[in-house]
């Protein structure tokens, strides 16, 4: 009997240090998580978070739609937040649980794609822009031109990353219309533009910051903090605003309708609303975030970097895009599916 307690006692020490420990799956855009926050969120509450990385919003959604998955935490985009809520992915999450909620900075409070933050927490914002190495091209960047006309010293040597919304967007607005536009002579027109440039286009992926830093790719459509990471690397990199018309985004964390370790994921999501914790996560990925208070532990290179603060004259043409549905994104999902051929 004395070793049957024993043993019972051992096991059940064991299962309250495996508790006590915890895990928690992350499925996140990839090279977008700082280890240095995993490490703190750790060490702080003893869960493990487990990373598991994306390339695009379609990507994301069609796994988790799937099934089978396995994640607690999801960070889609601001136009596709929508989409996630309407096919129950996500659930509303239980302010009660979120002291730290207040943190977040007013203007990230009430936002169209989630009306209230009922079902988000803000990870990151930014713009999706051209990035130019300009060593070896010294033209306009400010132009979606780049990509879409490519001059003759980036043929065969810029990429598109694969995000699909964001690049039929912005041919869409250079071709004269706006985002979710179901208009046919301007989708045609995005259409072809975009059929012919893609030969001159080295690839469509997504690691653009170390192939910038490294001199692969002369330039990309890239993301304003991944190019600022590889600017850093390699300082004749710019990052160009579209005057035609460029994306905005907010990234937000979600809870997964089917999350396992749900106590856990409700400590991350409050964890990453501390001020401290949300600079180290922009800090890392070099963006900026949505929580108020951060702005001091913030780096200091971040303050009044171009890719970061976005300059007063190119302000004007960025635009968060909306929700596409209907014909606007059967025409989008076409356009890209040709692409992919």
């Amino acid at each position: 009997m004395k070793k049957l307690m024993t043993a019972t006692a051992l096991l059940m020490a064991t299962s309250a240090i495996a508790q006590a420990e915890g895990q928690l799956n992350l499925y996140n855009w990839g090279n977008y998580t700082s280890p240095e926050l995993l490490e703190k969120f750790k060490a702080e509450t003893g869960i493990t978070v487990t990373v598991t990385d994306y390339d695009s919003n379609d990507t994301a959604l069609a796994k988790v739609e799937a099934g089978g998955h396995g994640f607690d935490l999801v960070v889609p985009s601001a136009n596709y937040v929508p989409i996630w809520v309407e096919k129950g992915l996500i659930v509303p999450l239980d302010d009660s649980k979120l002291p730290n909620k207040g943190n977040i900075a007013p203007e990230w409070k009430d936002v169209s794609w989630d009306p209230g933050r009922t079902h988000t927490i803000p990870w990151q914002w930014g713009s999706t822009g051209v990035a130019v190495d300009t060593a070896i091209y010294g033209g306009d960047i400010n132009t979606s031109a780049v990509f879409l006309e490519v001059p003759d010293e980036l043929k065969g040597k810029i990429n598109v990353v694969p995000e699909m919304n964001d690049i039929v967007a912005m041919a869409t607005m250079y071709a004269g219309g706006e985002p979710c536009s179901e208009d046919p002579e301007v989708l045609k027109k995005a259409r072809d533009l975009l059929v012919a440039a893609k030969p001159r286009w080295i690839s469509m992926d997504y690691g653009a910051t170390e192939r910038l830093s490294n001199g692969d790719w002369a330039a990309s459509v890239n993301w304003n903090g991944s190019t600022m990471r590889a600017r850093l690397a390699n300082d004749t990199v710019a990052y160009g605003y579209p005057k035609e018309g460029y994306p905005l985004f907010m990234d937000s964390v979600a809870l997964l309708a089917d999350a396992q370790n749900v106590e856990e994921a409700y400590k991350f999501l409050d964890f990453i609303m501390v001020p401290e914790n949300a600079a180290m996560i922009s800090a890392f990925a070099r963006y900026a975030n949505g929580i108020a208070g951060s702005e001091p532990f913030m780096p200091e290179d971040m303050k009044t970097a171009p890719e970061v603060v976005i300059p007063e004259e190119h302000k004007a043409a960025g635009v968060f895009l909306p929700t596409c549905t209907g014909k606007a994104q059967e025409y989008i999902t076409a356009i890209w599916t040709e692409l992919q051929k």
